[in-house]
């Protein structure tokens, strides 16, 4: 990537969280990491409260790319069925025809996703993997952007599945929109609660774009002590205090691909380590398992997360060949 194409990039990047931020106010950063997250082609799971705005966020960053959305309301009786799609049997043409599910849109708002069946749930995993479903031996792509913004409720836990690790570790990022600061509910307040705002926001970009930013953003270059410092500190998770299991080499190579898009986006043809202090909790925390004990002491990956992040050194200079 050439510093022209770093500005290209930040700039559309910046269009983008600025469109949606006429929806969801206040909240740039968690903006600016939904949007990293589509652009590194992952998937984004938000562990919040009802009335956050996920449901706008989702569908304010569908219309800003030019894309489709669709909500799917995940509950104990869904079936896996109801999430990909099905193959009906018509008469008329004496063929069966396959009748695409919600999962075919470009974002796709997973409500309550740990209410759903583990059943429910691994309907998910191939999808979000390789961007295809596949039903009776057929294939279907979903299309080109496509993401997962999963969401689930931290308080009320009564009927709710555990998310697998398998399938925790398919999400690029995690992280929370959170309430709203003073400043900003006073302007959401004074729009009059209109419901339809985010239902006639603009697209700034078109998908096309989105395909070549996502493509673009791999050309990005990361020094040799920058996967040095990725590996550090993937490394000290699993030595880590009070953990059972620590970061996979897939919660790596997302890290690696999060901070890519998130260095370009500032208009940096190049990933310094600090783009990889701000990336590793969102990318990394939740894919490490504590040990039970710790959890019931209420210790959290979050926190664990930031003393690996302040214990491993960064690199100061360039690494030597």
């Amino acid at each position: 990537m050439n510093p022209e194409q770093a500005r290209w990039f930040s700039e559309n990047f910046a269009n983008i969280v600025g469109n949606v931020e006429r929806v969801i106010m206040g909240k740039t950063e968690a903006i600016r990491l939904a949007v990293t997250c589509m652009l590194a082609e992952g998937h984004l799971l938000l562990e919040d409260f009802p009335g956050t705005g996920k449901t706008s966020l989702a569908r304010a960053i569908a219309q800003s790319v030019q894309g489709t959305h669709s909500r799917i309301q995940f509950t104990p009786d869904l079936l896996p069925s109801d999430v990909t799609g099905v193959t009906i049997y018509d008469q008329k043409s004496a063929e069966f025809e396959f009748h695409q599910g919600p999962i075919f849109a470009s974002i796709v708002l997973a409500d309550e996703i740990n209410r759903a069946s583990p059943k429910t749930q691994s309907a998910l995993l191939e999808v979000m993997e390789e961007s295809r479903v596949t039903v009776d031996g057929q294939s279907y792509p979903v299309g080109n952007p496509f993401m997962v913004i999963a969401t689930q409720n931290p308080i009320e836990q009564a009927g709710t599945y555990r998310l697998p690790e398998a399938q925790l570790d398919r999400f690029l990022m995690k992280t929370t929109l959170g309430y709203p600061d003073h400043e900003a509910t006073m302007r959401i307040l004074a729009t009059g609660g209109s419901r339809p705002r985010s239902t006639a926001l603009p697209a700034v970009v078109t998908s096309q774009q989105v395909a070549e930013m996502a493509q673009l953003a791999g050309a990005v270059h990361i020094e040799a002590s920058i996967f040095d410092y990725i590996t550090r500190l993937v490394d000290a998770t699993r030595h880590a205090d009070d953990v059972r299991l620590g970061v996979s080499v897939r919660g790596a190579l997302a890290l690696v691909r999060a901070s890519r898009v998130w260095a370009a986006s500032v208009g940096r043809h190049f990933v310094t380590p600090d783009d990889i202090k701000i990336l590793a909790i969102p990318c990394l925390a939740h894919r490490m398992i504590l040990d039970p004990e710790a959890e019931f002491s209420g210790v959290q990956a979050v926190d664990v997360m930031a003393q690996v992040v302040g214990a491993v050194p960064p690199p100061t200079e360039r690494a030597t060949a």
